[in-house]
């Protein structure tokens, strides 16, 4: 068993020369892209020749942050990273058996913004925002102004927590938990650390990929406060989503204590082959991120044109494991409805 020193787990935010400046983050958050035609612009490509793109966006908004839209190749428009964020006109085909929420969380939701689907763990829906909408995102249609708690709530959400003391682990989700202030963020998960037959956070996010500054001083100042183990899934579909500013903020990350772990989906046209596969695994252990899940494509409605079927899914894993080790190899996973885990396919 791996353990981490108290020096780490209670460290405050390191004194390093490349931390970003604080706030940076929001700058580059609110001047993400927010129109098709001005990332199909930016990238060399003609718009009118993306068919649906302006009635995928009013279906569900592109945001691009300039930070990931950097990485894209130019005129290409099967680029991995731009397939994952530029609406397309399959995004209004409705086929039979997709549907607004794959998951069925709205049976599992507790409290205000509380799913609590598994035993010993509970998500909590830190902040209906993104810093990136992936096109695939299961919760698209999520009624984030339902489940978006007040302070009150918030208390009630934690009290909730406090009666349940078979609980071991917090998940902050969203929309993306890193959208929130670090002082929204510091406040709750002081409150979390206090209640103590709690003892991981995890925190679901792809912020640190979409823009690495958010990995800056005050984030890092109240991560080493806590005494909760601390565990951060990234999602991460492609290689090409990790570059060198990514390495740098996974580095800040993982010298104040954080365990990395990446998610990915399996997605047609974006990494849906041994050798893209193969290369992101590769990439994430040079980050110091280690592969855990490879989802199966959830069937919500507007993502149609990305699924891949288990059959192919299986195929790709067996190939993907006569080439990796296999503390690189991600486990093939569904989450289906009403289980008490996700799957293993």
């Amino acid at each position: 068993m791996i353990t981490r020193s108290p020096s780490l787990l209670h460290c405050s935010a390191p004194d390093e020369p490349d931390l970003p400046a604080p706030g940076g983050w929001q700058r580059q958050l609110a001047g993400a892209i927010r129109d098709p035609a001005e990332l199909c612009r930016r990238l060399g490509l003609d718009a009118s020749l993306v068919p649906g793109a302006e009635a995928g966006h009013s279906l569900f908004e592109v945001r691009v942050p300039e930070a990931f839209a950097a990485r894209m190749r130019h005129a290409d428009p099967q680029d991995p990273l731009l397939r994952q964020v530029l609406p397309l006109s399959d995004e209004q085909s409705t086929p039979s058996g997709y549907v607004t929420d794959p998951l069925q969380e709205a049976q599992h939701t507790a409290r205000r913004g509380l799913i609590h689907k598994y035993a010993g763990r509970v998500l909590l829906i830190t902040s209906p925002a993104c810093a990136v909408n992936c096109r695939y995102c299961f919760r698209r249609h999520f009624p984030y102004q339902d489940n978006a708690p007040s302070r009150s709530q918030w208390d009630d959400t934690l009290d909730y927590l406090r009666d349940d003391v078979s609980l071991r682990e917090a998940i902050l989700s969203g929309g993306d938990p890193l959208a929130a202030s670090d002082r929204q963020l510091s406040w709750l998960v002081e409150r979390l650390d206090a209640i103590s037959h709690l003892k991981r956070l995890r925190m679901h996010t792809r912020l640190p990929v979409v823009i690495p500054d958010r990995v800056d001083g005050p984030l890092l100042d109240w991560l080493g406060k806590t005494r909760l183990q601390k565990v951060m899934v990234l999602h991460i579909n492609h290689a090409n989503e990790i570059d060198d500013a990514v390495i740098r903020a996974c580095q800040r990350l993982a010298r104040s204590g954080v365990t990395l772990l990446n998610q990915s989906v399996i997605l047609k046209g974006v990494n849906d082959s041994v050798d893209a596969l193969e290369a992101l695994s590769e990439r994430l252990f040079e980050a110091g991120i280690l592969p855990y899940y490879l989802h199966a494509f959830d069937p919500v409605v507007g993502a149609a044109h990305f699924d891949v079927s288990d059959q192919r899914a299986d195929a790709l894993v067996d190939e993907l494991r006569t080439r990796l080790p296999g503390f690189l190899m991600p486990t093939l996973v569904r989450e289906i409805p009403g289980e008490a885990s996700k799957t293993p396919l």
